[in-house]
């Protein structure tokens, strides 16, 4: 008989109560255990004693601003996160996924588009590993089940979206991809940012590329969107060096 599962705890971080309280409230009712926290301090202790499935972080906090308190709750390990940003700003966005969140609801929001969100999210992170063997193409390797990945230079630290993202590029080398496929296929989504896919492809060329200004694994074609030209075999990042 199948144990039934323990439910997904989200810590909700905004300075704003209404906004807690309706975020809470919405996502309880659909089964998940919630905590809260006004500031950026708070929450990184509830999260220490406490680690939750997912944060939904306000970017605008008291004290250390959500872009901060997202850095070092990334630095403990790959915990999701959900941001929410008051600001229409497209740079407030890109700053909010390079420094590792998940994804982002802009203020004011649709509470169930937030629990869709949350929950597409938390689904991407618990997908069972890939089977198989590992991938490697451009130097670079990647192991499904251990979810790591080395290049010449050794281990190479990925978010979870990052992972996935270079997964699928090695699963299809040479095929040319838009942003809108990428954001199907890795996300999720059927709509959204497409920035969102844009930031981070620059992301995993600063990881993965030997002169991420001049990429020769994932490479732009313009008009159309991303391909990754590396091969099994290929020297990728070690080349690139020894070529410079």
């Amino acid at each position: 008989m199948q144990q039934p599962t323990s439910p997904r705890r989200v810590l909700v971080v905004d300075d704003d109560p209404t906004v807690t309280e309706v975020v809470s409230r919405y996502l309880e009712r659909a089964g998940f255990t919630v905590a809260t926290a006004a500031d950026g301090n708070d929450a990184l202790v509830r999260a220490e004693a406490g680690p939750p499935d997912l944060v939904v972080l306000d970017l605008m906090l008291p004290g250390r601003d959500g872009l901060e308190v997202c850095r070092l709750l990334r630095a403990r390990g790959p915990l999701p996160v959900v941001m929410l940003t008051a600001r229409g700003d497209e740079e407030e966005r890109i700053l909010g996924l390079e420094v590792g969140a998940d994804d982002y609801v802009t203020k004011p929001f649709s509470p169930r588009e937030l629990v869709l969100r949350v929950e597409s999210v938390l689904r991407r992170a618990a997908a069972a590993p890939y089977g198989g063997p590992g991938l490697s193409g451009g130097g670079v390797t990647l192991d499904p089940a251990a979810r790591t990945v080395h290049d010449a230079r050794g281990p190479v630290s990925l978010t979870l979206r990052e992972f996935d993202l270079l997964a699928h590029f090695l699963r299809h080398p040479g095929r040319v991809f838009r942003r809108e496929e990428l954001m199907s296929a890795v996300w999720g989504w059927d709509y959204g940012d497409l920035s969102t896919v844009t930031v981070h492809v620059r992301r995993l060329r600063h990881k993965i590329e030997a002169d991420p200004a001049r990429p020769r694994l994932i490479t732009t074609v313009w008009g159309v969107g991303y391909r990754f030209d590396g091969a099994p075999g290929d020297d990728g990042p070690e080349r690139a060096a020894r070529d410079a």
